[in-house]
């Protein structure tokens, strides 16, 4: 009796998450748009000016992406690839489309370093083209910022790169075409849904190297399209990865290694109050190394200075916190050292340690946790799954191994744990399939 009661709590909560998850895609699925145009001649220039030769899937996505904008319906597609696995080459494509219909394209990513290093190569790739790119973020004055934001609202702006500073109230983009979601699982659903309800016409691109379990589950539950980057491109090498108790003289010889060879290291130590301690720290093991260090509490200029500093290698180690964790790609950097890594999720391990063998060379991480620590339950599961997972375009894999072990979440990012937890996780998604397949007869 105390079971059926309980199934019937969950149920009518099930209900309701049923019913908004219903009429949000409902809602996108009745909007309609006119499709973009055919590739034009600058299409054509643009995608023939790449440097690499792209792999299959990524011409199997472009191909999908283009697809979705020639139909009249909005597109809503995760862009699943690796680390390095070249999603940013898709998403400067499917923007150049979408721009060169008289349309704006707004791209949302987790990091300032991130907003800075992506309008360096949007702005890059599309020199040769009539195309205004922008970016907001706390790295520019309050004049550019302003100066940014009038663009968008004029309309005289193509492209804006931009941290969660572009959900801002302030902000209002003329003629958003095409919003891309970078790092897609750094943003909270309220995040997205602010653009999203903005324009319920806006097609969506997010992107990903590991999904969430709920966006992962709605695209495995074709209530999402999903494209995925699973060929690693030529040249690239699996990462090798250690994991164990923390180690002082590994630690030593992994760094005089990767500067025997003229290389450069990560050392991430994610506690902001303790991070000048730390570089001290590894000062003394390594004193003929060159340490910046590197959190995001610290000034623009600081930051900026620091990353300059690393980025033109006259620094070999950099100390810093996660905030190297979104896209960064410094291909001379092929040794991370993460320390109390069972503090960690798994995407985000898996994220940070594709910060390294990002070139052909051979890339180590290593991952420790403290002395005397016993990892267990799901943190065992997590540095097992990270430590068997050494294949080249693993992200997929591990997304999956994480919906087991953390489960999908809510959908709509409700407080639903707690009645996933009470009843199962595979009960808990048959429940809302059931109601959302009533709902859809009702209707």
């Amino acid at each position: 009796a105390s079971w059926l009661r309980l199934k019937a709590k969950v149920t009518e909560s099930v209900v309701k998450v049923a019913q908004d998850l219903l009429n949000l895609y409902a809602r996108r699925e009745i909007s309609t748009r006119v499709g973009y145009s055919k590739d034009t001649l600058w299409q054509r220039q643009l995608e023939d000016s790449f440097e690499f030769e792209e792999t299959d899937d990524q011409l199997k996505a472009i191909n999908e992406i283009k697809q979705d904008l020639k139909s009249n319906k909005p597109m809503d597609r995760i862009l699943v690839g690796d680390v390095g696995f070249g999603k940013t080459e898709v998403a400067i494509r499917a923007a150049f489309k979408v721009v060169q219909d008289g349309k704006q394209v707004a791209i949302l990513v987790p990091t300032t370093l991130l907003a800075e290093q992506h309008y360096h190569l949007f702005k890059n790739r599309l020199k040769e083209f009539p195309v205004q790119v922008g970016m907001l973020s706390r790295f520019r004055s309050k004049l550019e910022q302003e100066r940014t934001i009038y663009n968008l609202k004029s309309g005289n702006l193509d492209i804006v790169i931009g941290t969660h500073r572009l959900l801002s109230a302030d902000v209002d983009i003329k003629n958003l075409g095409l919003l891309i979601i970078d790092e897609e699982h750094r943003f909270g659903v309220t995040h997205k849904e602010i653009l999203k309800k903005k324009r319920e016409e806006v097609d969506i691109l997010s992107m990903s190297a590991t999904p969430i379990p709920r966006t992962l589950h709605m695209a495995l539950s074709n209530l999402r399209d999903i494209s995925v980057l699973a060929k690693p491109p030529k040249g690239r090498k699996p990462i090798k990865t250690f994991v164990g108790e923390f180690n002082e003289e590994r630690i030593k010889a992994a760094i005089k290694t990767e500067l025997n060879r003229n290389g450069q290291v990560y050392y991430l130590f994610n506690n902001v109050a303790g991070i000048i301690k730390k570089a001290i720290e590894i000062s003394a093991l390594v004193p003929h190394a060159k340490i910046v260090y590197a959190h995001g509490q610290m000034k623009e200029a600081q930051l900026e200075a620091a990353m300059d500093k690393f980025y033109s290698r006259h620094a070999d180690i950099l100390v810093c916190t996660t905030i190297i964790g979104s896209g960064l790609d410094m291909p001379n950097v092929n040794t991370i050292i993460i320390e109390n890594v069972h503090k960690f999720g798994l995407s985000e391990i898996h994220q940070l340690r594709g910060r390294v063998g990002r070139s052909d060379r051979e890339a180590y991480a290593f991952l420790y946790f403290p002395v005397g620590y016993l990892p267990a339950d799901d943190v065992q599961d997590r540095l097992m799954a990270i430590e068997s997972s050494k294949d080249l375009g693993a992200g997929f894999a591990l997304a999956k191994k994480d919906l087991e072990i953390r489960g999908a979440g809510n959908l709509l990012g409700v407080a639903q744990h707690g009645n996933i937890a009470l009843v199962g996780y595979t009960l808990y998604i048959q429940l809302l399939s059931q109601q959302i397949e009533k709902l859809k007869k009702a209707k």
